[in-house]
């Protein structure tokens, strides 16, 4: 299998099948297509139907969303999803949340692992994404007893919010305890630590997202490798 993604620095999309497959010791070939300013779909056309990244390519077979990918693997992979059934259900449900809501957070803080930023102030609409956030957390961690989100094993709810655990250490985002101490561990899986260490390692500067950090807080820190 192909994986096509995008830089690690900055696409939140791409991280969560990656990490997936990383995570559970799927196999798969990862092509890295740089995001550009402007319009990435010419260069992303060429491998995907939509023009976007993530996407996964078996022999013939082609999956251009996320979780539609997820699905895929799923499929073909056991452990993608947890074996329970309620669990199962309330992972697919949190991450069909993720996939198409927390709009203001992903507005307000796009996904830029090398950055530390300090928010000008949290406006009412990602005060809301935060609450739901810690809401929907807390009741996976509780509701399953496990340091994961649907259990003790990692499972693809918990790739889905992946990216918000990079967001969390960027922005400085104020949450309660359980829900810090469930996106550290997160980001101390093996395969996170590999897309950091990547993510560091770029030289690419997107306008929009550099803008964007330095429009909404402070810019603190940069860990970036110079451009």
């Amino acid at each position: 299998m192909e994986l096509f993604i995008a830089n690690k620095n900055y696409s939140s999309w791409s991280l969560r099948p990656w990490l997936l497959m990383v995570e559970q010791g799927i196999p798969f070939e990862e092509h890295m297509v740089a995001l550009r300013d402007g319009s990435s779909w010419d260069a992303f056309r060429a491998f995907a139907p939509n023009g976007k990244v993530p996407c996964l390519r078996d022999g013939d077979t082609v999956v251009w969303d996320s979780l539609a990918i997820v699905e895929y693997l799923a499929e073909r992979h056991p452990g993608v999803w947890p074996a329970d059934a309620k669990a199962r259900a309330w992972a697919r449900c949190a991450s069909a949340e993720m996939h198409s809501g927390f709009t203001a957070l992903r507005i307000t803080c796009p996904m830029n692992c090398a950055v530390r930023v300090q928010l000008h102030g949290i406006d009412a609409a990602l005060r809301r994404d935060l609450a739901r956030l810690v809401e929907l957390w807390g009741e996976g961690l509780a509701r399953f007893g496990g340091s994961f989100l649907a259990g003790h094993a990692f499972s693809a709810v918990d790739a889905f919010f992946a990216p918000v655990a990079w967001r969390i250490l960027s922005y400085g985002l104020p949450l309660d305890e359980t829900s810090l101490a469930y996106a550290t561990r997160l980001r101390e899986l093996p395969g996170m630590q590999r897309w950091y260490a990547a993510a560091l390692a770029e030289t690419v500067r997107l306008k929009d997202s550099e803008e964007t950090a330095c429009r909404v807080g402070t810019l603190r820190e940069d860990l970036r490798a110079p451009a």
